[in-house]
C-alpha cells in the first residue's frame, strides 16, 4: 500500500463507500496484479523514480545540474494529444456538435470495457486521489485516477493536488465532518486509464507501454473520463484538459462559471495598483511566454511588476463582490520545452531547475538535458529523445517538437501570492490573440461584452500548406477551445453570451497580434518583453486612464498614448504599419469568419450573427 499508517481492515485505506465500490469495479474489470493507493509523499516519489530508473522509463538527471530530475522518452506513436480519438460520448450528436468525435455513450462503454478488460494483466494498478484548485475553492473539483502507469502518478504530483490529504478531505465531506463549500460536496469524478499493454507472465515489459488503439473518452453526462492505450500528456493526465476543460466546462455550463484555456497574469503599476487579466491563444502563439513575461528594465526600473496565477487554464466565476474572478485549477507546468531559453522565457528556466520531469528532449553527455533553442549553439554530442546518438550534422532534431517539461509552479520566482487563493483574483482584462502576417493590428478592444465575444468566437491564428497538408488559410479556433470543449461549441457561445447577466463588474474585452508582418516578411512586433508596452495600454484602458481611437473594429491606441520609449527604430511609421485597417482585407476576414458560423448554424446565437452583420456594415 502506497499510505503509511493503519490500514482500514479490509486493505482499502478509505470510508468513501462509493469510492471503494468503483475502485472494487475497475479492479475486477482491469485485473491489475496489485492496487497501490498514492499518498502523495516523497517516499512514494522517491520510490516510484527508482523503479522507473530500474526498468528504463526514467534516467536520473546530474543531480549537481537538475537536482531530483528526471528525463522520460516515450514511444514515436505516442508523443502528443491525439484530438482524432477524443471523444465526447452524449445522448444525442447535436449535444456535443460538430466540432466534437461523437459516439452514444452505452456504445462506446460497451467497446472500451473489452478494451480495459484484463488491460492492467501483469501490472499495478495506482490510485490517485488529486483536486483541481485550492481545496477550499467553491469551484475546486475532487478526482479519482486509476492507472497502470507510474509515470503518470509521478506527473499528477506535480500538476494537481494529490495524495492523503485529498483523500482525507472526500472523506471527511462525505461523512459531514467538514463543511465545503465545494460545489460536488463529498463526490469525486472518476478517471480511468490504462496504457493498454497488458503483460504475460515471463514477458519483457517495454520501457514506454502504450497501445496503438487509443481512446480518450469524456462522458458529460455522468461526470466520467475513460483513457486507453496512451502513456502521454493530456492523454494520460487526466486531471488537466478532460477533467479541467471538458468535463469542467460542462459543469460549469449548468452552474454560471467558466473553464476556460486561458493563463492569469497580475500586472502591478507603479503606483502600487494591480490589475489581473486572462488570456486565450491558440497554440504556438507565445502564451506561456505572455504569462512568465519579465518586465523590460525601462519599465522594472520605473516600479513595473509581473506575477504568474497560471499559464494554461483558468476557472472563472461571479464573485460576491460583483467581479469576474479566476483561479488557475493546476499545480505545475506542462510546458513545451522546444524553444524555451533564457532568451525568450527565463522564468521557465528557473522553474524547472529541480523537481522536475522532461519529456523526450535531449541527453548531454554531462547529464543535463537539451532542445532546439535552448541555447545558441548545441551542443557537438547528445543522445537523443528517442535514445540515439546526435551530432548537430545528423539531420534529426534532438528533442521531440512536442517535447515537455513538468515543473512545480511553486519554483516559479514570479509565482503570484494569491495563486492559491480560494477566492481567486479579479479578472479587468480578457485577452484574445492568434497569429496573424496581416488584417489584424496589434491591439484593439471590444466595445462591449457582446462584441467581445465575437471577437473570442471567432479569433484564429494562420496556417500554411506545408504546416497540416492543406491550403492556406485562417485555422479558426474559437477561445482558443476547439479541442478542449466538452459540448457544443455554439451553446458555448451562448453560455459565454449569458454570463454577462451575472456579472456587474464586467472586464473589458482585447485581442492582439504579436506576429503581424511587414511587406518583406519581417515582423512588425518586437514581441517577448516588449509585450509589456501593450499589456500598459490595456491596463490604463481597464482603469480608464487614457482615451481609446474608436474605428470599425473596435478601440485602438493613439501614437501619444502608446509607450514606445527607448524602443528602438520603432517610429510613428512602423506604429502606424502595426495598427493599420485594410476594409478589404476585413472584407475578405468577415466571409472567412462566416465558415465557422455556418457549421454551427443550427445553435448559433443570433447575436453573434447581428455582430457579424454590424462589422460588415461598418467596413462599407
Amino acid at each position: 500500500m502506497g499510505f503509511n499508517g493503519p490500514v482500514m481492515k479490509d486493505n482499502l485505506p478509505t470510508t468513501h463507500q462509493a469510492l471503494r465500490k468503483w475502485v472494487d469495479e475497475m479492479t475486477a474489470l482491469c485485473t491489475p496484479d496489485s492496487v497501490e493507493w498514492c499518498d502523495g509523499s516523497q517516499a512514494e516519489w522517491d520510490r516510484l523514480t527508482e523503479l522507473l530508473v530500474g526498468k528504463g522509463t526514467l534516467t536520473r538527471l546530474n543531480p549537481d545540474k537538475r537536482p531530483n530530475s528526471f528525463l522520460a522518452r516515450s514511444t514515436p506513436s505516442d508523443v502528443a494529444r491525439v484530438e482524432d480519438r477524443t471523444y465526447i460520448c452524449t445522448r444525442r450528436r447535436d449535444q456535443a456538435g460538430p466540432t466534437n468525435n461523437w459516439m452514444q455513450p452505452d456504445e462506446m462503454k460497451k467497446l472500451l470495457t473489452g478494451k480495459f478488460s484484463g488491460s492492467m494483466k501483469g501490472r499495478t494498478m495506482y490510485v490517485i486521489p488529486f483536486c483541481m484548485g485550492p481545496m477550499d475553492s467553491p469551484l475546486a473539483k475532487i478526482g479519482v485516477q486509476v492507472t497502470d502507469s507510474a509515470y503518470v502518478v509521478l506527473n499528477m504530483r506535480i500538476m494537481a493536488h494529490m495524495g492523503r490529504h485529498v483523500l482525507d478531505r472526500l472523506e471527511q465531506e462525505a461523512d459531514g465532518s467538514l463543511k465545503s463549500k465545494r460545489d460536488g460536496v463529498g463526490r469525486f469524478i472518476p478517471c480511468l486509464h490504462s496504457v493498454g499493454a497488458p503483460l504475460e507472465p515471463g514477458q519483457k515489459d517495454s520501457t514506454w507501454p502504450c497501445s496503438d488503439d487509443k481512446y480518450i473518452v469524456h462522458f458529460p453526462d455522468t461526470r466520467e473520463i475513460w483513457s486507453f492505450g496512451s502513456g502521454y500528456g493530456g492523454n494520460a493526465l487526466l486531471g488537466k484538459k478532460c477533467l479541467a476543460l471538458r468535463i469542467a466546462s460542462n459543469i460549469a455550463r449548468e452552474h454560471n462559471w467558466m473553464a476556460e484555456h486561458m493563463l492569469i497574469l497580475g500586472l502591478e503599476s507603479p503606483e502600487g495598483v494591480k490589475t489581473y487579466v486572462t488570456a486565450a491563444f491558440p497554440s504556438a502563439c507565445g502564451k506561456t511566454n505572455l504569462a512568465m513575461i519579465v518586465p523590460p528594465k525601462q519599465y522594472a526600473d520605473a516600479g513595473w511588476k509581473t506575477t504568474i496565477v497560471g499559464d494554461d487554464i483558468a476557472w472563472l466565476w461571479p464573485h460576491e463582490d460583483g467581479r469576474l474572478h479566476a483561479i488557475n485549477p493546476e499545480t505545475g507546468y506542462f510546458g513545451v520545452a522546444p524553444g524555451t531559453s533564457y532568451d525568450t522565457n527565463p522564468i521557465a528556466m528557473e522553474s524547472m531547475t529541480e523537481n522536475t520531469i522532461f519529456t523526450n528532449v535531449g541527453l548531454t553527455v554531462d547529464g543535463d538535458i537539451w532542445w532546439e533553442g535552448l541555447t545558441k549553439e548545441p551542443p557537438a554530442h547528445l543522445i537523443d529523445w528517442q535514445g540515439q546518438d546526435w551530432t548537430p550534422d545528423c539531420g534529426r532534431k534532438a528533442a521531440h517538437p512536442n517535447a515537455r517539461f513538468t515543473a512545480p509552479a511553486r519554483q516559479c520566482p514570479t509565482i503570484d501570492p494569491d495563486w492559491q487563493n480560494p477566492e481567486g483574483v479579479p479578472i479587468s482584462a480578457i485577452v484574445f490573440g492568434g497569429r496573424r502576417p496581416n488584417t489584424m493590428p496589434l491591439v484593439y478592444q471590444a466595445f462591449n461584452w457582446s462584441h467581445g465575444v465575437y471577437i473570442g468566437a471567432t479569433m484564429g491564428s494562420e496556417t500554411t500548406a506545408a504546416a497540416i497538408g492543406l491550403a492556406g488559410g485562417v485555422r479558426r479556433d474559437p477561445m482558443a477551445m476547439l479541442p478542449f470543449i466538452g459540448y457544443n461549441m455554439a451553446g458555448y457561445f451562448h453560455h459565454w453570451l449569458e454570463m454577462r447577466r451575472h456579472i456587474t463588474h464586467l472586464p473589458r474585452f482585447f485581442h492582439v497580434n504579436w506576429f503581424r508582418k511587414d511587406d518583406d516578411g519581417s515582423f512588425l512586433w518586437p514581441g517577448y518583453g516588449d509585450n509589456m508596452r501593450v499589456l500598459e495600454w490595456i491596463v490604463k484602458r481597464c482603469h480608464g486612464d487614457i482615451p481609446g481611437h474608436e474605428r470599425q473594429i473596435g478601440w485602438t491606441p493613439e501614437y501619444q498614448d502608446f509607450n514606445t520609449e527607448g524602443l528602438e527604430g520603432f517610429d510613428r511609421e512602423r506604429f502606424e504599419k502595426c495598427m493599420a485597417f485594410n476594409p478589404e482585407e476585413w472584407k475578405a476576414e468577415i466571409l472567412s469568419q462566416g465558415e465557422l458560423f455556418l457549421k454551427l448554424y443550427d445553435h448559433l446565437p443570433k447575436e453573434l450573427v447581428f455582430q457579424r452583420e454590424l462589422l460588415a456594415a461598418r467596413l462599407v
